[in-house]
């Protein structure tokens, strides 16, 4: 489906999403704002490059209770992400924003070291504490893909 693009498509192969604890306005919910990057990057005109929203996002989104299709289709129709964030505060229940955002915050890297697919896809892992957050390794994982010269 095709809805017009209010809101900009975006290119993931020039710049990464936005940082997993950065917030959209006015909601208190972590990998919100990274998930609307990604999203925006499946518009018509976008490019999601190497990044999927399985993973984080689809978990931000099944704790939400939310349709990836119909928060797609949110955003393409928004005129901000003001206007995201409203719509989704007022279709979820913001009391479970804590709690979604400690579930999300305690996955730590240690928890997919035995894993290969996880170190083939995201091979930086090894040269982290165990305890990281896989939050911060986004980050990490983010700088270094966009190191320069590594695109």
């Amino acid at each position: 489906m095709n809805w017009p693009a209010v809101m900009d498509a975006l290119d993931l192969t020039k710049r990464p999403p936005r940082s997993p604890r950065e917030l959209l306005p006015g909601l208190q919910l972590f990998m919100a704002a990274r998930t609307v990057d990604k999203l925006r990057a499946t518009l018509p005109g976008g490019n999601i490059g190497d990044y999927q929203i399985t993973g984080f996002s689809s978990s931000l989104l099944n704790a939400l209770g939310v349709a990836e299709g119909v928060l797609r289709k949110v955003i393409a129709e928004a005129a901000s992400e003001e206007e995201v964030a409203r719509w989704i505060r007022e279709h979820t229940d913001p009391e479970r924003y804590h709690e979604i955002n400690a579930k999300l915050e305690g996955r730590t890297v240690g928890e997919r070291l035995n894993d290969p697919e996880f170190l083939r896809r995201y091979p930086s892992a090894r040269n982290l504490p165990p305890e990281t957050s896989r939050l911060d390794h986004l980050v990490v994982d983010d700088a270094e893909s966009f190191r320069e010269g590594s695109i």
